[in-house]
């Protein structure tokens, strides 16, 4: 159980009700209950303020006085609330030691605070430092480097000399340095190019479950700190997303592309290979970018859903553009 004023001051809000009043969870404005805490950062869900069961609600300046019991007043509700849900749901600490059915190398370094979960696999060369857990499954290869407080929740593989920075977390079923798709064509037939180069995680990066980041094919790929990637994306090799980027779900990022740093790419977003994204570009669902940007801003392509027998007639309209472009010259030509 956390007080009012505990969780205030720990993300920087003004309380208003009883400093004393204890929460010991969250729930959102429709279901929470008296005991536990929630917020409003979306104004679409301010009816739901009116008739919240929540002891106390997270809310911006506008917004407090329609709050019906304790309220903590910050700028940002959503990072807040964050910040709040975090320090009432800490981390689950491990137990350090190596369980009996877990295989690990007796050339490999292990910090002795290090937790390694059942059939997990620690290969020759490997370094794992304080306080990193290895979950069950886990496959880590030869000369791997993972650093402090990293989690590998379960069934990861960091496939040869892949290096991991500090407080990274990789969810369940993530493949890291698995070859990237280089082949060559010598008449008709595919030769596969080998993938020398590795991949470099830096810190404090979250990876989505069953992600796949392919190693360089000379160089490495690199994902820079803070940079955060949701479920089944794909990075091909040798490409750099700068810091602080977010990728969501099902994009997929082609070989040698670079992406700057502070962008948002969202769900099902597909980039060319061998382009550039400038720094703090927004690239919106289902956009497909083919060329460098050089611009920040925000980017969209394709078409939006709509009723079938108008999407069916925007389609036949869509075929005779040449046409009508056509005909639009030649009637500039017959008025001149």
């Amino acid at each position: 159980m956390l007080t009012l004023g505990q969780i205030a001051e720990h993300i920087g809000g003004v309380v208003k009700g009883d400093e004393a009043f204890q929460v010991d969870s969250v729930g959102t404005l429709q279901s929470a209950k008296t005991n536990q805490l929630s917020f409003l950062s979306n104004t679409k869900y301010k009816k739901y303020l009116a008739t919240t069961r929540a002891g106390v609600v997270i809310v911006n300046k506008k917004m407090q006085a329609d709050v019906p019991h304790h309220a903590i007043v910050v700028d940002d509700p959503y990072v807040a609330y964050a910040k709040a849900a975090s320090l009432l749901n800490p981390v689950k600490q491990h137990q350090a030691g190596i369980h009996n059915g877990a295989s690990v190398s007796p050339d490999s370094l292990v910090h002795p605070s290090v937790s390694v979960g059942a059939q997990a696999v620690i290969e020759a060369g490997v370094e794992l430092a304080e306080n990193v857990i290895v979950g069950p499954g886990c496959i880590v290869q030869n000369n791997v480097k993972v650093g402090t407080s990293t989690r590998l929740i379960a069934n990861v593989t960091l496939c040869d000399g892949v290096q991991i920075g500090k407080r990274v977390l990789i969810h369940p079923g993530v493949v890291i340095g698995a070859d990237g798709f280089g082949i060559a064509n010598d008449d008709g037939t595919w030769i596969k190019v080998p993938q020398l180069g590795s991949v470099r995680v830096g810190n404090d990066v979250e990876i989505g479950a069953n992600t796949t980041i392919d190693r360089g094919a000379l160089d490495d790929t690199v994902i820079g700190n803070g940079v955060k990637l949701d479920n089944q994306i794909q990075i091909g090799h040798n490409v750099v997303i700068g810091e602080n980027t977010v990728i969501a779900g099902c994009a997929g990022v082609a070989g040698s592309t670079r992406i700057g740093k502070n962008c948002v790419i969202g769900g099902a977003v597909n980039l060319a290979g061998h382009i550039e994204i400038a720094d703090g570009v927004q690239l919106t669902g289902g956009t497909g970018v083919t060329k460098t940007i050089t611009e920040s801003g925000v980017y969209s392509s394709g078409m939006p859903a709509e009723p079938n027998q108008q999407w069916r007639r925007n389609i036949i309209r869509y075929r005779q553009l040449d046409k009508l472009v056509e005909r639009v010259k030649q009637l500039e030509i017959h008025n001149k």
